[in-house]
């Protein structure tokens, strides 16, 4: 069994990419400064703390420790209460601002911050540097104006508002009520994900894109700088595998955006272009050094990227133009001491181990936009994964809004990794609960799917994952039931496709809507299971499962029998089983929620992946 990481995680002000803890894994830089640690804390309940200008003074006498949500036991807070609004405070010291490479060749001083739930603003030395609204996804803000050369110590503040009450927001797992019931946990408010300090130059790489295209042996990059574009300026791409060169560019910039297409002349070689190919069993990567030189200043930047396709053919799902049957188990990312930010940079590494070493090839990260140290060793080790969105609770034109912005940077965060391979805005209807009937709900499930393919043509999209699919590439479909037999039946022959199609799901809600969802596209069975064995000794208050077992035996009996008669189905393209571990009540995973399997990992992996299983 492998060993689950401790509470007392590092912190280390320099990292290099291969422990996984630098928080932007495909646009590193070699100076930076971690913000994690003790920070002031206070709540704001009554919304005063502008008015009395907290912005402006350390926050406290409470401390937390970030970025674990107030939420959480590891944020030295613990409180599951309704908190609306919370501030923090730290003092930036000046070896940390020296640290984080400011200087004469890199004289901006950049704050990121990886996800703050739900708005956020910040200031430094009372100077309002920007805001935020998203709580899944990463923002920026310049510092360098309101840094005080005089200080030894500059003040950063943060204020961040998360109404647990407004379903408008993409809130995904969250619950909306005092304590967690059905399938709901606790909330998690303000900062969640790494929080760090980097310096740049004047003109900087903001962004970098990847895209890659097997059959004409060529990688698109796009370069989003930060700053302004003198001339001449150029930017010089090398990509590596290796020791080895594979190709080297220089070009000249002259915008914000430059679109660059890059050949890989060795990929020509059809009888060995597949060596470097990306995939689970063979997950090569390609070091990429991207430098953007203006004058006398460089800025370079360390990036990655993997060669691999994805596609749907007919009812097949295609990985590097080859049929992959898609073994996949739902992933909540939840931890028992510190909820939905992780422990550490080392519990991500451990997840995707633990996935892996259960015979699983990828992962349905569910309701939750994962810190991208988790994608980097997903890329990394070799592990599929299904991107998803934390859907919200209502439809309406603000909830629309919301989830549209939100949704489009989760996209662009994550379009690079090759560990991506399917996109799912809409989860079980959820924000759009009478698409049956509201022809708007279906228009919007439609134009997410459609947007999310515009941003990103190259992955398949599932416009609402279970049922009731308006424009989805792949056919998703939620079944709990408990009778391998049945289970047997219902996925055991062609004519059960076509039945299964035509009407009414398992879940007593149509598989397929009128539009533009193919009947002959790949279907999948991407929830089932969901067996409770609780083996903790006290028992969990209030434990449940879609199905339950009795001891260890019929636990590997029940699993070993449902897995089975899926993976017989003759026109399944895949799976997702519920669920990696357990979760507050949810007595349902495989594991429990300290990460200790609950039966032999043999015995899963048998019954996950048996000998002769299709690839």
């Amino acid at each position: 069994m492998l060993n689950y990481p401790g509470d007392d995680a590092p912190t280390p002000l320099r990292a290099t990419r291969q422990d996984g803890s630098y928080p932007r894994p495909q646009l590193m830089r070699p100076d930076w400064t971690d913000l994690s640690g003790p920070w002031g804390f206070a709540f704001d309940d009554d919304d005063r703390g502008t008015a009395e200008g907290w912005h402006r003074r350390p926050v406290g006498p409470r401390s937390i420790v970030v970025p674990f949500p107030p939420e959480s036991p590891a944020s030295g807070v613990g409180d599951t209460g309704f908190h609306p609004i919370v501030w923090y405070s730290r003092a930036l010291t000046r070896g940390e601002v020296d640290r984080a490479g400011l200087g004469e060749a890199a004289p901006r001083l950049l704050v990121h911050f990886g996800a703050v739930d739900y708005r956020a603003r910040v200031w430094l030395n009372g100077v309002l540097l920007g805001e935020h609204e998203g709580g899944h996804t990463p923002f920026t803000v310049d510092a360098t104006d309101a840094l005080d050369p005089q200080l030894d110590e500059q003040l950063l503040v943060v204020r961040a508002e998360d109404d647990p009450a407004d379903v408008t927001q993409p809130r995904g797992k969250q619950d909306w009520r005092l304590d967690p019931h059905v399938i709901w946990y606790h909330r998690t408010t303000g900062i969640w994900q790494p929080v760090w300090l980097e310096a740049v130059p004047r003109t900087s790489v903001r962004a970098l894109r990847w895209t890659t295209d097997l059959p004409s042996a060529t990688v698109d990059l796009g370069v989003e700088l930060r700053g302004p574009v003198p001339v001449p300026a150029r930017l010089e791409v090398v990509i590596r595998h290796g020791e080895r060169e594979l190709a080297r560019v220089t070009v000249p910039m002259t915008s914000r955006h430059v679109p660059l297409r890059i050949v890989l002349p060795d990929q020509r070689n059809g009888q060995s272009y597949d060596e470097l190919l990306w995939s689970p069993e063979s997950p090569t990567l390609l070091d990429a050094t991207v430098s953007l030189v203006v004058g006398d200043t460089t800025d370079v930047v360390a990036s990655y990227l993997g060669l691999r396709s994805v596609e749907v053919a007919g009812d097949t799902f295609l990985l590097n133009d080859r049929p992959y049957f898609v073994r996949s188990v739902l992933e909540q990312g939840y931890w028992p001491e510190s909820h939905l930010a992780a422990p550490s940079a080392e519990a991500l590494r451990i997840e995707v181990e633990l996935i892996k070493s259960l015979g699983f090839t990828a992962t349905r990260v569910h309701q939750k936009v994962e810190d991208p140290r988790f994608l980097w060793w997903a890329d990394r080790l070799g592990l599929l994964v299904w991107g998803e969105m934390a859907g919200a609770f209502e439809f309406s034109p603000t909830a629309v809004a919301r989830l549209v912005a939100e949704w489009t940077e989760a996209v662009q965060r994550d379009v690079s990794h090759p560990c991506i391979v399917t996109w799912v805005p809409v989860n079980e209807s959820w924000g759009v609960q009478h698409i049956a009937h509201d022809p708007a709900q279906q228009a919007f499930a439609r134009a997410l799917a459609d947007l999310t393919r515009a941003l990103d043509p190259s992955r398949p999209v599932i416009s609402n994952d279970g049922w009731e699919h308006v424009a989805s590439d792949i056919v998703s479909v939620h079944d709990y039931e408990a009778d391998p037999a049945v289970v047997a039946e219902r996925y055991g022959s062609e004519e059960a496709r076509a039945r299964l199609l035509a009407g009414h799901g398992p879940a007593g809600r149509r598989v397929l809507l009128p539009g533009s969802t193919s009947p002959g596209a790949p279907v999948m069975l991407t929830e089932f299971g969901g067996i409770r064995f609780d083996t903790s000794e006290e028992g969990t208050e209030g434990a449940w499962g879609y199905s339950s077992a009795g001891s260890a035996e019929q636990f590997a009996e029940q699993l070993t029998g449902l897995l089975g008669a899926v993976t017989a189905s003759p026109f399944l393209a895949g799976f997702c089983y519920t669920q990696l571990t357990d979760t507050l009540q949810e007595a349902n995973g495989l594991l429990d929620d300290r990460r200790r399997p609950k039966i032999p990992v043999e015995v899963i992996r048998a019954a996950v992946a048996p000998r002769g299983a299709r690839p």
